[in-house]
């Protein structure tokens, strides 16, 4: 079967956990979309892992892990990565695709740039490349991987692009010029060390499901950093739905027949945008450090990550939008700490109150309506039965499973892949 793994909200739902445990049992897991700007932090009996380009497979012997089509591919990042993860003695079998672009340099400085340039209305971008590269895809000056393997459409290509980008650098950014000499050199340097790993996964991909194999599409980021659906433009740059990984991973839409969506017990978000139940101040601090693994700090930035309360509203919208089958809460043991957890039920704009997720001019009015609820101020660590949980604990669960309109299936209250709850629904 084929299973997508999605964000509900802005990322930072802890996918990575979940991605894991499902990982161990699939044949296959396909990263789709997005690139090395977001990562999945997993902890297993290898160790601890900030994985950014890898697929969560890397740590089992019996799956491949594939770059799927729809990836932004550092390849210098790729490697380093491999290169960490051989380090925790792993040896994973990986596969990119031979229609996967490359993430450039000039990417990445564009993106250095373009940020500069914005100053205080900047996105909040990671600078990883992102914007810029798929604005290239799909502006037709990307360059495939296939194509560093045929020298005379590469050195073309390249002296295109250093034609319109050169016009940007001196123009606009009035920074350094590219040269198409030392970006031919660099290509080929990327061509030696992705060679190994290149494939046509398509074709893989579609043997694999006659075969019955177990696949698993592994997404990144939330619903709300969709470019078409989440808080645009403070969003990333290629689609983070999970109708995006048929297109993603190059596999026909009807053949992904689960879809895991995970959400957690609070809000958090990195970068800029919209975030109508996000608190401030000490309120936030504490949430932020008893938050997570290690604290509500980004895999790959490190940067502080606002925190909220939980969000209805925008959860299912979320929900919907990936077209869940089944619903994974995360975090849940973070809120132990609080006498009182408030929930965000509705938004109030312009003294209209609404369930509905509006677009982002009217999300900009928005003021959380919020619901308080009693804590359970005690340790949940440890539990592995739904029905040992306080009472104060599986209320607020329930209470947020009715307003999604989804089975909140399973329930992590830890960090460690084994701090799971399974719910009988």
């Amino acid at each position: 079967m084929v299973r997508a793994i999605v964000g509900a909200n802005w990322g930072d739902e802890g996918k990575g956990k979940i991605t894991d445990m499902f990982a161990e049992k699939s044949d296959i897991v396909i990263r789709f979309q997005g690139g090395a700007n977001a990562g999945h932090t997993i902890i297993n009996e290898h160790g601890r892992f900030a994985l950014h380009l890898m697929p969560s497979g890397v740590c089992y012997d019996h799956t491949t892990c594939i770059i799927g089509n729809g990836v932004a591919l550092d390849i210098n990042k790729f490697i380093n990565e491999l290169e960490q993860v051989k380090k925790a003695g792993l040896n994973p079998k990986l596969l990119v695709s031979e229609r996967a672009q490359i993430l450039m340099p000039y990417h990445i400085k564009l993106d250095e740039y373009e940020e500069e340039r914005l100053g205080k209305n900047a996105f909040g971008s990671t600078k990883s490349g992102i914007a810029p590269f798929f604005s290239d895809k799909y502006s037709k000056i990307g360059i495939q991987v296939n194509e560093l393997f045929d020298d005379e459409t590469l050195k073309a290509k390249l002296k295109n692009i250093c034609t319109l980008k050169n016009l940007t650098l001196e123009h606009v950014y009035h920074k350094p010029l590219l040269d198409e000499n030392e970006l031919y050199e660099t290509c080929m340097e990327y061509k030696e060390k992705i060679a190994p790993y290149v494939c046509d996964t398509h074709k893989y991909l579609s043997d694999a499901i006659k075969e019955g194999k177990n696949i698993l599409l592994e997404g990144q980021l939330g619903t709300l950093k969709d470019p078409d659906f989440g808080i645009y433009p403070m969003v990333t740059s290629s689609s983070t739905l999970a109708g995006y990984g048929a297109v993603g991973a190059g596999i026909p839409p009807h053949k992904i027949e689960d879809i895991v969506v995970v959400t957690k017990a609070y809000s958090s978000a990195v970068g800029a945008g919209e975030f109508v139940s996000e608190i401030f101040g000490d309120e936030a601090q504490e949430l932020r450090i008893h938050g997570g693994d290690k604290g509500e700090f980004g895999a790959t930035t490190g940067r502080p990550r606002r925190v909220g309360w939980f969000d209805c509203v925008a959860s299912r919208y979320g929900i919907e939008c990936q077209g869940a089958t089944q619903v994974v809460m995360t975090a849940l043991d973070c809120l132990s700490y609080l006498e009182e957890i408030k929930v965000c039920v509705a938004y109030d704009i312009d003294g209209k109150i609404t369930k509905d997720f509006p677009t982002t001019p009217d999300l900009k009015k928005a003021k959380p309506v919020l619901k308080t609820f009693k804590g359970w101020h005690c340790d949940i660590r440890g539990i592995r039965n739904y029905d040992e949980l306080p009472q104060e604990t599986r209320d607020y669960v329930e209470f947020i499973e009715k307003e999604m309109g989804c089975n909140i299936t399973m329930v992590s209250n830890g960090p460690e892949r084994e701090a799971i709850i399974y719910r009988n629904k």
